[in-house]
C-alpha cells in the first residue's frame, strides 16, 4: 500500500474559484452530474448519524467551513441529540439511520458516523452504497473483518472517506516524518506507544438487575448488530467503550491517535505476530465464564511488523491502563514523557524521537538536539484547514480530485493492524481445555501468528472467532 502525502492546492483553488464564480456560470443539474458529486453552486449537505457527545462536536467542526451544512440528524437517544437538534433545528431528525437514508437520501451528499464502535461499519456501508461520502469516527470498525469490508467498499463505491483520527492532519506527524526520513535517528527498530486510557470502567463484572428503559432511548437500535441484552444504564452514554459488545477498549479508542505516526511514517503494513500481557481480576480466574464481557483494566501488547521490503522487523509496543514503557535515559528527570494523554517513542540505530498524543510536538532525545541539530526543510504539505474541513473540501471536489489524510485505503489497514491487538487480549483469558483446576481458567501469554491476506490466526483457531463477529438477526453489512 502506497502512503501518499496530501496536496491542498487543488482543494483551496476549487473553493476559492467557487466563491468567485460569475453570475452567469452555467449550473448542471445534480442528477446529470452523477451520484456523489456536488454541483459547484451547492454546499456539501451532511447528515449526522450519532449526534450527541463527539458526534455533536464533529458536526460543529464541519460547519466551520462555509461550504458545509447539516441537513439531517439521527440518534437513538433523544437526550444525547438535544444539543444538535437545537443548533440545527431545520434538519429533520430520525432514530433509525436506515430510515433516514431511505427518506432523505436525495437531500444528502455526505454522512458523518459517530456512534459506538459497534455500529460504525453498518452505518457507513449503508451510506456508501447510496454513493454518499463518509466520515467515520475512530476506530474505523469494531472488528477486523468490518475494517477490510469498509476499505473495499470505499474503493467500490468511489466515495470520499476520512477516519476521525484528526492528528493525521496535524503538523506534528508531518514534521516527525521529515525528521525520520532525513535519517536523524537512523533505522527504526523499536517503538513504544502509551495512553492514559481507560478513563471509564474496565475489568468490572457484567452489570445485572432490571432497569426501565428511558422513553427517550430506543434500546434495540442502540444495540445495533450486537447480541440482545437487557438495558442497563452502566453501558451509556459513554462507558460502552469498556464492553466488548459495543467498544474496543483503550486500544481501540486511542491507538488510532497515538499509533498514527507509527503507521504513517514507517514502511509497514500488517503485523506478522502479536502477544500481550493482561491485568486480570483474581475473581475472573475462578469464574466459569470463558470470555469476560468487559475489556481488561490494563494491557501490554507487542506487535512485530515486517518492513515492506522484508529486510527488517520493527517491534511496536503498546501500554495502557497506567502502564508505561521505561523512561528513556536521554530524557531529563523533570522533562515530561509524552503528554498527559500519552505518547510515542521511536528508537533508531542513531537515536530516538518522541511525540505527544496525536503525534504532536515531536522532539529528538535528548531534547537539546532540537537546537543543536539542523532540522530538515519542510517538504510535506500541511493541512491548515484541519481534518474536518479537509474532508468537506475533498467531498466538494469529488472522488479522485480531492485528498484526505486518512482515507479508508489508509485507515482500513491501519485499523486492522490495531485490532489485531484485541485478538491477543481476548484470547488471553480463554479457558485452556488441556488443563484442569486453577490452570484451566486462562491461557496466559501466547504469541499469535497472523495471516493478513486471509485475516486468520494460524496457530490458535479459537482466536479467529474475534476476527468477525456474528450479527444478530435483522442486521447485515450488505456486502
Amino acid at each position: 500500500m502506497e502512503k501518499k502525502q496530501t496536496s491542498d492546492h487543488g482543494r483551496r483553488d476549487f473553493i476559492r474559484n467557487t466563491s468567485l464564480a460569475a453570475a452567469g456560470f452555467f449550473i448542471v443539474p445534480r442528477h446529470v452530474l452523477g451520484r456523489g458529486y456536488v454541483a459547484p453552486s451547492d454546499k456539501l449537505r451532511i447528515a449526522g448519524i450519532g449526534v450527541g457527545g463527539k458526534g455533536a462536536s464533529d458536526l460543529a467542526e464541519f460547519v466551520k467551513s462555509p461550504n458545509a451544512q447539516i441537513v439531517a440528524l439521527c440518534d437513538v437517544d433523544d437526550r444525547e441529540a438535544a444539543k444538535s437538534r437545537k443548533r440545527f433545528d431545520k434538519a429533520p431528525y430520525y432514530r433509525d439511520f436506515r430510515e433516514m437514508l431511505d427518506k432523505e437520501g436525495k437531500n444528502i451528499d455526505a454522512v458523518s458516523v459517530s456512534t459506538p464502535d459497534n455500529t460504525h461499519a453498518v452505518a457507513a456501508i449503508a451510506a456508501m452504497q447510496l454513493g454518499k461520502h463518509v466520515y467515520v469516527q475512530k476506530p474505523l470498525a469494531h472488528d477486523i473483518y468490518e475494517a477490510r469490508m469498509l476499505t473495499e467498499a470505499a474503493k467500490r463505491y468511489k466515495v470520499v472517506t476520512q477516519m476521525g483520527n484528526q492528528g493525521g492532519s496535524g503538523d506534528g506527524v508531518r514534521k516527525m516524518k521529515e525528521i525520520v526520513d532525513a535519517g536523524l535517528i537512523g533505522q527504526v527498530h523499536t517503538v513504544h506507544c502509551w495512553t492514559n486510557r481507560p478513563v471509564w470502567p474496565q475489568g468490572v463484572p457484567t452489570p445485572s438487575g432490571t432497569h426501565e428503559i428511558p422513553k427517550e432511548l430506543d434500546w434495540d437500535l442502540w444495540l445495533g448488530p450486537a447480541k440482545k441484552i437487557d438495558f442497563n444504564p452502566a453501558y451509556l452514554p459513554f462507558n460502552w467503550r469498556g464492553w466488548w459488545a459495543f467498544g474496543t477498549g483503550a486500544l481501540g479508542d486511542m491507538a488510532c491517535h497515538i499509533m498514527d505516526p507509527v503507521y504513517r511514517i514507517l514502511p509497514i503494513l500488517y503485523p506478522s505476530d502479536v502477544e500481550c500481557s493482561v491485568a486480570t481480576i483474581w475473581q475472573k480466574m475462578w469464574d466459569d465464564s470463558a470470555n469476560p464481557d468487559s475489556c481488561p483494566p490494563s494491557t501490554i501488547i507487542r506487535l512485530s511488523y515486517p518492513t515492506n521490503d522484508g529486510k527488517h522487523v520493527i517491534k511496536v509496543n503498546w501500554y495502557d491502563g497506567g502502564l508505561l514503557p521505561a523512561r528513556p535515559d536521554e530524557l531529563l528527570p523533570d522533562e515530561e514523557m509524552g503528554n498527559w494523554d500519552g505518547g510515542v517513542i521511536f528508537e533508531g540505530s542513531k537515536g530516538k524521537i518522541m511525540a505527544d498524543c496525536y503525534g504532536a510536538n515531536p522532539r529528538l532525545l535528548p531534547t537539546r538536539l532540537m537546537k543543536e541539530k539542523k532540522m530538515p526543510k519542510e517538504t510535506i504539505k500541511r493541512v491548515p484547514e484541519g481534518h474536518y474541513v479537509q474532508w468537506v473540501n475533498a467531498c466538494i471536489a469529488g472522488h479522485g480530485k480531492g485528498e484526505t489524510s486518512s482515507p479508508f485505503e489508509f485507515a482500513g489497514p491501519f485499523t486492522e493492524s490495531i485490532l489485531i491487538g484485541n485478538l491477543a487480549i481476548r484470547s488471553f483469558l480463554m479457558k485452556n481445555p488441556n488443563l484442569k483446576g486453577w490452570g484451566d481458567k486462562y491461557l496466559g501469554r501466547k504469541k499469535l501468528l497472523w495471516d493478513a491476506k486471509n485475516m486468520r490466526i494460524t496457530n490458535f483457531e479459537e482466536a479467529n472467532q474475534f476476527v468477525k463477529r456474528e450479527y444478530r438477526e435483522g442486521w447485515t453489512l450488505g456486502v
